[in-house]
């Protein structure tokens, strides 16, 4: 399983299209971290003043329709997904909660609003 953060609001824009990120257009992948605790370090690094609800969205990296490429010395942490993300690769969809300091403090299963 691998994760992909991504805030709400972009995660719900267009929920029946494959889902992809401005980093695949700019960079040609759509970045991921191999675990929670890397996905929750990366919420505290980049995502730290990004108001509203955060998700990771956990994925079966073998249901991915794109290729995912693990290189270098820092690809067991940071897979890269070499298209957008298809939907019904996603095993579970999680909220990062944040603490009292404001950053991520832990994953929580997301219950969408009806």
């Amino acid at each position: 399983m691998i994760f992909h953060l991504v805030p709400l609001t972009d995660w719900t824009a267009d929920p029946d299209a494959p889902y992809a990120p401005p980093s695949l257009a700019a960079e040609g992948f759509v970045h991921c971290s191999a675990d929670r605790a890397t996905a929750l370090a990366i919420a505290d690094a980049r995502y730290r003043d990004v108001r509203g609800t955060l998700l990771a969205v956990e994925l079966d990296e073998a249901a991915l329709l794109p290729d995912v490429r693990r290189e270098g010395a820092s690809g067991d942490r940071y897979p890269h997904v070499l298209g957008p993300l298809n939907r019904d690769a996603v095993i579970r969809v999680w909220q990062v909660v944040r603490g009292s300091s404001g950053g991520p403090a832990a994953l929580t299963p997301w219950q969408p609003v009806p």
